[in-house]
């Protein structure tokens, strides 16, 4: 294989969450089959000498490993899996240019590249690899899910379906073609701009926060523009992503074949999530004419809204007893 690009990567701890001391942890790189080098954290519990299970984690969307998916991989890792945390392509540490892009494509990729690099780790069991995506990125674990027979075991959390929100705006306000062809024409008038300009147009998190702001934007401003989540690599903590960065995602419908999924799949949610329609309505779809329903399961944790299950939300809302029992079940 070709040299892939050589990564600079951050060796000093720079979460936004504590380091724990019941794990060993240490900075990794693996590829995807689009050449593009991808960073990671990987967590692994102190003083294992048998082969372990193994867990690869991505997300939100727009956020860094050093934010949620850095949390729930070491967290995970306290339960006894050795665990990766990375950051897609395009993003972070990760390589990929130009830089703040999304690909159904290759982000979905980007979960195979890491069950490629576990699987062919010594200290890991082939047999037993799981995922979890957060947020937009458990759109991506689904996908990946539906086409990576090697992966037994699935949860997303706090799910986006990025095809379904960039085809039809928040809460299906878009949902007519007319409102589609308005939306890609300002995309494709902003590709003429970056054209002409040499360079991309950034959109993001509000900041400063509009008093009129809807509740979900002020969701997401108080994790990732407060010391709660804020993080320098973040997309979402900064600049954002690329304005046309998602337009692929308008006619790409990831969860097409979800129902297809034959192993386990566990889908978290939040009550009072502004996004919780995404997970009720792709579950409800994942287990229609699905020949192994039976290892499907969706939880609604009251009273969370979207970014809970990112740290908590200082109520222990992400259910990671849960979790580790689904995936010691389902890994083995």
């Amino acid at each position: 294989m070709k040299p892939y690009e050589e990564l600079k990567l951050n060796e000093t701890w720079d979460k936004v969450f504590p380091q724990s001391d019941k794990v060993e942890h240490c900075k990794v790189t693996f590829h995807n089959r689009y050449g593009i080098a991808l960073a990671a954290d990987l967590y692994k519990p102190r003083e294992a000498e048998e082969k372990l299970p193994a867990i690869a984690v991505c997300g939100p969307f727009g956020a860094v490993k050093e934010q949620a998916s850095g949390l729930y991989a070491q967290t995970m890792a306290e339960r006894g899996f050795l665990t990766i945390a990375f950051d897609p392509s395009f993003t972070g540490e990760s390589g990929g240019q130009p830089r703040y892009m999304a690909s159904p494509d290759i982000n979905t990729e980007d979960f195979q590249a890491a069950v490629d690099y576990l699987s062919l780790r010594e200290d890991v069991d082939p047999e037993k690899i799981g995922i979890i995506g957060i947020c937009g990125w458990g759109g991506m674990a689904l996908n990946a899910a539906a086409l990576d027979t090697r992966i037994k075991a699935t949860v997303t959390s706090t799910m986006y379906d990025m095809a379904r929100v960039n085809a039809n705006g928040y809460f299906d306000a878009e949902d007519s073609e007319q409102a589609r062809y308005e939306k890609k024409k300002m995309l494709n008038a902003q590709r003429l701009e970056d054209y002409k300009n040499g360079s991309y147009a950034l959109g993001g998190v509000a900041d400063p926060l509009p008093e009129d702001a809807p509740f979900f934007v002020k969701d997401y401003y108080d994790y990732y523009k407060t010391e709660r989540g804020y993080h320098a690599r973040s997309l979402n903590s900064n600049g954002g992503w690329n304005v046309i960065g998602c337009m692929s995602f308008m006619n790409q419908p990831i969860l097409r074949y979800s129902n297809e999924i034959r192993s386990a799949v566990l889908m978290v949610h939040g009550e009072k999530a502004h996004s919780c329609y995404f997970s009720r309505d792709a579950y409800a779809a994942m287990v229609r004419g699905n020949p192994v329903p039976e290892n499907k399961e969706l939880l609604i944790i009251p009273d969370a809204v979207h970014t809970d299950l990112y740290d908590g939300g200082g109520k222990n809302a992400i259910p990671f007893d849960k979790l580790a029992d689904f995936f010691k079940a389902h890994l083995k």
